[in-house]
């Protein structure tokens, strides 16, 4: 497994998200993910999995420290009281005493966003949380954050795949020494039937898939956290580290189109 280090902190380049899955299902994934070697498990309040994900850690044959996970702030937990109190009660389901990586989930703009911050910062002083970051943020909001927080925002965690362009966040990541977190890398299932991403994978002898989450690796300041349920799909997706694209390879997988991302998005969500 590689790493990215941001502010001198190492990060599994790829870990498991864990957004959709619920109840036996999802403690068996992330069971399954942390026999097979991955070392970051992402999760959230609003995913109501995290009962789950607290069970699948603490039985795996795999020391808590090792193992870098990531929960969220709901919505509506953005006062101060709310913030604490909700953080304290994803450690009990989490079954952990603290989390490595708290993010603010999405922009809410009728919240204090420095009110929010200021308590994150008491529960990384306190020690419930490592590091803070955000999700769903532009440049904006983003540099707002790092300009409130007393810790440092490690993370910006935002859909980013070859169809959708986070060219002017990602500058800005790698100039700030922030980590881009890159959710739905495969474009919600439209990566993988893509003919230059297959195109590409043939070269290595790797899937469409491989080459997408290749492709994001191999960008500096990125990360990615792909969501399987599949032990095959769990194993593929971590055999990205043993080949490199060239330069005009990467060019060409990316491909910003907002069309395809929008069909990708809501062919997944159909119920035939």
């Amino acid at each position: 497994m590689e790493h990215v280090t941001i502010q001198g902190v190492s990060v599994p380049a790829i870990g498991l998200g864990t957004w959709r899955m619920t109840g036996p299902t999802c403690r068996r994934a992330v069971s399954t993910a942390l026999d097979l070697g991955y070392r970051r498990i992402d999760t959230a309040q609003a995913y109501g999995n995290e009962r789950e994900v607290g069970a699948a850690i603490d039985t795996a044959d795999v020391d808590r420290e090792d193992v870098f996970l990531t929960t969220k702030l709901d919505a509506g937990n953005r006062d101060r009281d709310s913030v604490l109190d909700s953080a304290r009660e994803s450690l009990d389901k989490l079954r952990t005493e603290y989390v490595d990586l708290l993010l603010i989930h999405q922009p809410n703009p009728v919240a204090d966003l420095s009110e929010t911050l200021d308590a994150m910062d008491e529960l990384v002083n306190d020690g419930a949380v490592e590091h803070i970051g955000v999700s769903n943020f532009g440049v904006e909001r983003l540099h707002a954050a790092r300009e409130h927080a007393d810790a440092p925002i490690l993370a910006d965690q935002v859909q980013y795949h070859p169809f959708w362009d986070q060219t002017t966040l990602l500058d800005y990541c790698q100039i700030n020494d922030v980590m881009l977190t890159a959710y739905s890398p495969l474009a919600h299932g439209g990566a993988v039937d893509d003919d230059v991403l297959r195109d590409v994978g043939a070269r290595y002898g790797k899937t469409p898939a491989q080459v997408a989450l290749r492709w994001l690796v191999q960008q500096e300041n990125v990360s990615t956290i792909p969501k399987s349920t599949s032990p095959a799909h769990l194993e593929a997706n971590l055999q990205v580290f043993d080949f490199e694209l060239t330069d005009a390879e990467m060019d060409a997988i990316a491909r910003p189109s907002l069309s395809r991302t929008a069909s990708s998005f809501l062919r997944q969500r159909l119920p035939f």
